[in-house]
């Protein structure tokens, strides 16, 4: 059986969602039944569907009917890290909840893909982060970052992190939405060398998030093979 992952960045704003759905179409086309967790999400809640963009995203990419209490357990109404929502809204982040659920879920599918909040020491309680919670689930990461000039300096920031947390790691996926960036092959080869984790691959930006136009570019640009084993 495939092991869980836990899809995390260099940043917010980096693409996990968009990088995490096309692992997710490409998984599930593969003949794999895979499920998919977002346990914090924040932001303007969506009038319609999911509260939550992102959950959106991911459930119409899993095709799961998974409850939202589940792929969702907490939700805050502001665009602002758990723990800061904690010190403005008073809302008390629910890590024994997270963790139930997580279990729930593992139970409903082969295989999970669980999107994180921002990058590893996002704040979740004064001493507890992202990089806890990885570490309470027992997954191994894939760590998303894009070709910005930072973002070498940022992902071996999260590498580290992750070594001082025993997490391991899969693979480094290398979102190409900038315009301004590195060569995406200069940082491949620069954040092998000073990681020494290897780059999956990397994936363009993205406008069509059809299930045949993410399976097309996952399949050709990431290598799923190494992300299985």
């Amino acid at each position: 059986m495939p092991e869980s992952l836990f899809i995390t960045g260099t940043d917010t704003d980096v693409g996990k969602t968009y990088v995490a759905a096309g692992l997710v179409v490409t998984l599930r086309k593969m003949g794999i039944d895979v499920g998919v967790m977002k346990p914090f999400a924040a932001g303007i809640p969506q009038r319609k569907g999911f509260k939550s963009e992102d959950i959106e995203i991911l459930a119409t990419a899993a095709q799961v009917t998974d409850p939202e209490l589940l792929l969702n357990p907490q939700f805050f109404p502001i665009m602002a890290s758990p723990y800061t929502a904690l010190k403005n809204l008073k809302i008390k982040p629910n890590i024994p909840l997270i963790l139930k659920q997580f279990k729930k879920l593992s139970k409903l599918h082969s295989m999970l893909l669980v999107e994180g909040m921002g990058g590893v020491m996002t704040p979740i309680l004064q001493n507890y982060f992202v990089s806890n919670l990885i570490k309470d689930m027992k997954l191994p990461t894939i760590i998303v970052t894009r070709t910005r000039v930072g973002a070498i300096n940022h992902a071996i920031m999260t590498c580290k992190m992750c070594e001082k947390y025993k997490i391991p790691i899969k693979g480094i996926i290398i979102n190409n939405f900038d315009v301004d960036g590195y060569h995406v092959k200069e940082l491949k080869r620069d954040l092998e060398n000073l990681t020494r984790v290897s780059v999956l691959g990397s994936v363009p930006f993205i406008d069509d998030m059809s299930d045949n136009s993410l399976y097309r570019i996952f399949k050709k640009n990431i290598d799923m093979k190494s992300l299985l084993n």
